[in-house]
């Protein structure tokens, strides 16, 4: 198995980016919760936005990244998130302030995705997209297990210290955009740049019955996939344990995709990818099922974060690599920022849609709801998946 340096770099780019990310993520259910007191629906907003903003800006950043410009727009991506980590320390202590803080984060996030996904795809064998987005995944998840760690043990050595979290978050954001700026070739195959679509034409894209249907069943399984702070702020519901442990349940998920990363790329590559990617979301069902059975102890709470963690490697980067394959080079990152608009939208309607049940029913009800929609929406993605594949 060999992929580009190109793909390593963008690796290590991803690597820091993540860490400093993930330190974020891990203790912001946290600080919101047990240190702003919000209610549920508040943090399933702030979640959401965290997810969703992306969608705001992946099409134009797309579009311009598509005339040859994807490390320049992926750089600029970069960099806001890193101002968003400093924004952190300045004004993240309301609501109000952290949630623009967020905005500006999530949309150097939207900015830099889908050129980043270019680039990769752009840099590997189209037979071996499978296995650079699951080397690429692998790398960006080291940096997911490594971030909790360390923002737990920052937690430890200074409780309540939210504002060192962000200080050396905001480090390692730093290291990333070095690594891109300084290592990652911006143009790695020769062509003529092409010309921006416009907004019709990104649209029209979704004429493609293979691109749509690919986008139709990513977009209708994001809505009832529960978010990475509500499944384990459940399980902490669910057992009871200390909230700040909470960063060692991303720990445990993170490890698992790092070791299934690629050996389920070089299986979508070899398999059918859609097989791989449903199969994922087979095992996100057991997730669910998990946290609704009350009683089951620690050991199948540990079970579950393995499931989780082996739920995004089977479907995170083998989305991407789907689409990557039936689009044409000069319109994919454009292609690929729709997809990810799409799913950025979905999921953060899921996130309102959790905190809303929650907050006005039971954490069991919200569960039990998004079990019973990811059972309508898998067989319904199954049928759109087998005929993108046509």
């Amino acid at each position: 198995m060999r992929v580009s340096a190109n793909v390593v770099y963008l690796g290590l780019t991803s690597f820091f980016t993540d860490i400093s990310s993930e330190m974020v993520s891990t203790v912001l259910p946290i600080y919101l919760l047990f240190g702003l007191r919000v209610a549920a629906i508040q943090l399933g907003v702030v979640d959401g936005l965290y997810q969703g903003v992306t969608a705001l800006v992946q099409l134009g950043a797309g579009r311009i990244a598509d005339r040859g410009h994807h490390k320049q727009v992926a750089v600029v991506g970069y960099a806001l998130s890193g101002l968003g980590k400093l924004g952190l320390l300045a004004f993240g202590g309301a609501v109000g302030p952290l949630v623009g803080i967020i905005l500006a984060d999530r949309t150097g996030k939207g900015i830099r995705t889908a050129p980043r996904d270019a680039l990769i795809s752009m840099s590997s064998h189209p037979r071996q997209l499978g296995t650079a987005f699951g080397v690429h995944r692998a790398m960006d998840t080291a940096g997911a297990l490594i971030g909790p760690l360390i923002a737990f043990g920052l937690l430890t050595l200074l409780p309540n210290r939210f504002d060192a979290i962000w200080v050396v978050s905001a480090c390692f954001a730093g290291l990333g955009l070095a690594t891109l700026t300084l290592l990652v070739r911006g143009r790695p195959r020769v062509s003529s740049p092409a010309a921006v679509p416009t907004l019709r034409a990104t649209l029209a894209m979704l004429n493609t019955r293979s691109f749509r249907n690919i986008v139709l069943a990513a977009g209708g399984l994001g809505l009832v996939t529960i978010s990475d702070a509500f499944v384990y702020l459940t399980m902490q519901h669910q057992l009871g344990f200390d909230a700040r442990l909470l960063p060692l349940l991303y720990v445990a998920s993170a490890l698992a995709y790092l070791v299934l990363a690629v050996p389920m790329g070089l299986l979508a590559d070899r398999w059918r990818r859609q097989n791989v990617l449903l199969a994922g979301y087979g095992l996100l069902i057991l997730v669910y099922l998990v946290l609704l059975l009350p009683g089951l102890g620690a050991a199948a709470f540990v079970m579950t974060l393995v499931a989780f963690g082996a739920f995004y490697a089977c479907t995170d980067g083998v989305m991407s690599a789907l689409a990557s394959a039936v689009l044409p080079e000069d319109r994919r990152t454009t292609g690929l920022a729709l997809l990810l608009t799409v799913v950025a939208l979905s999921r953060l309607g899921g996130s309102i849609l959790y905190g809303a049940i929650w907050t006005f029913g039971t954490v069991r009800f919200a569960t039990a709801a998004f079990l019973v929609g990811l059972l309508v929406a898998l067989p319904l993605a199954a049928v759109s998946l087998a005929r993108a594949g046509r």
